[in-house]
């Protein structure tokens, strides 16, 4: 026998209902503009899209929706402060620009005009991440309809990202130079997704990310392998070992130091991620392989959500064309990339690896080391009250148990967290299903409409269970 609906609850999907086709109609202009931040060509409707959203932020309230500048695109920065001056800080995260599209990549329709077919709307950015920002503009007037308000039960900020696309180049320098404006006691991220239509899941960390590139250099040139071969050292052998030196026999990374400070799995973690509906197979298949591999000792989900890792993306050296060249290569390269869990420094990780780098290069090869921007992860305890709010008001908008999952990938989220000094929160609708950077992007409208739903009681929820942190 069904529950009965709380009034609550009642009065926000009444709202919801009532102003569901205006919300639709609006997403979808705002789609219509192809704000891809990867291409130059788009600068101008990456702009557009800022200033849309800054204009549509204030007809939803906000009292002040601003554009901010970057060297490169513009963000969007928005605030809404509650009546209650004790009420916590809460910042949205999100981005505003996508990834290129166009017709002949597959795409059944033109990538930038929303269709809506089966009850999903088809669009560049219907998921990542232009419905999940949008959802918290029905998300907070619903929330003052309900409960009678004038202003949220938080101070509620936005930041709109308009680079997330292109790698963020200038993210971090933007907050940290906005650091007091954007000073927040929680940080919530709507650039995620859930496990499944049927199992809502809140996130609960993202990995972080370091890479590099190793130049080994040998001969000044190319030189015969019959005149010198066995008598030289070979760059592209030098690099062969050094990848083979990268893991140990249980793959586990062999570069000393490297576990150092990891924050290990509970067994309450365990159990949780043992919980979700996990089928290998069907993994394997979206995977497109054909055997599972990895660190003993845990099993497929722990190793992507909470175990680092160091993965080779490319390597090089020597003749690639067709047919034989009989050559000592000048020089060889590896490119290399390693996943970090909470706990590990990715300042340490590069002097660890340059030194054990060096170590496995012979006499008489040269190397060059180069770093990129690092990524930190980011991790939130399960019994941190801003994350119990934030299933509390999905478990009432979903009617179901949420569930925990973590991000194996890396993102942004960890700058406002590094910088800010807030715990980061996932909050994301989205399902694998609806091919983020792929040909017919959708967003399930059924689940849009539960994400607006679920910010809608989340800001009261997050005022009544957490009080604000100096």
């Amino acid at each position: 026998m069904s529950q009965p609906v709380d009034s609550a609850v009642s009065a926000v999907r009444t709202y919801i209902e009532q102003h569901r086709a205006v919300f639709l109609d609006d997403l979808a202009e705002w789609l219509r503009i192809p704000s891809v931040s990867a291409q130059p060509d788009h600068a101008p409707d990456v702009r557009r899209s800022a200033d849309w959203l800054a204009a549509k932020l204030k007809e939803t309230g906000f009292p002040t929706a601003e554009v901010w500048e970057t060297p490169g695109a513009p963000a969007v920065f928005a605030e809404w402060p509650s009546a209650d001056p004790a009420a916590p800080t809460v910042l949205v995260y999100g981005h505003h620009d996508v990834q290129p599209a166009a017709r002949e990549d597959g795409w059944d329709s033109e990538p930038f005009e929303p269709v809506v077919r089966d009850n999903r709307l088809h669009a560049r950015g219907a998921a990542d991440d232009k419905g999940q920002v949008f959802f918290h503009t029905l998300g907070v007037r619903a929330h003052l309809a309900a409960t009678g308000r004038t202003t949220p039960a938080v101070h509620l900020k936005l930041l709109i990202e308009g680079e997330e696309e292109s790698g963020s180049p200038h993210f971090r320098a933007l907050v940290e130079a906005q650091a007091d404006r954007l000073a927040s006691d929680a940080v919530i991220v709507s650039d995620t997704s859930m496990w499944s239509e049927d199992t809502p899941t809140v996130c609960t960390g993202m990995r972080g990310l370091a890479e590099c590139e190793i130049r080994l250099h040998g001969p000044d040139q190319d030189i015969h392998s019959g005149a010198f071969g066995g008598t030289v050292p070979n760059p592209a052998t030098a690099v062969a070992r050094l990848v083979a030196a990268l893991h140990d026999e249980h793959a586990r990374v062999a570069v000393p130091g490297f576990y150092d400070g990891i924050v290990e799995l509970t067994d309450r973690e365990r159990e949780l991620f043992a919980e979700l509906p996990f089928d290998e197979r069907d993994w394997l298949r979206t995977a497109k392989s054909y055997a599972t591999h990895g660190e003993a000792g845990h099993t497929i989900l722990e190793r992507v959500w909470a175990r680092p890792t160091a993965e080779v993306n490319g390597i090089g050296g020597g003749y690639q064309g067709p047919g034989s060249k009989t050559i000592i290569p000048s020089s060889a390269m590896v490119k290399l990339s390693f996943r970090l869990v909470a706990g590990q420094d990715p300042d340490h990780i590069e002097k660890i690896v340059r030194a054990w780098a060096e170590e496995q290069v012979p006499t008489g090869i040269r190397s060059e080391i180069t770093f990129l921007s690092a990524t930190r992860p980011c991790l939130t305890p399960l019994d941190h009250p801003a994350l119990q709010s934030v299933v509390r008001a999905m478990s009432r908008a979903f009617e179901q148990p949420v569930r925990f999952t973590r991000e194996g990938g890396s993102g942004p989220a960890a700058d406002l967290q590094d910088i800010l000094g807030a715990p980061v929160l996932f909050l994301g609708i989205s399902v694998p299903s609806d091919g983020w950077h792929a040909p017919n992007e959708k967003v399930e409208l059924d689940l849009l409409l539960k994400g607006v739903e679920t910010t809608a009681y989340l800001w009261d929820d997050l005022a009544e269970h957490w009080s604000h942190v100096p």
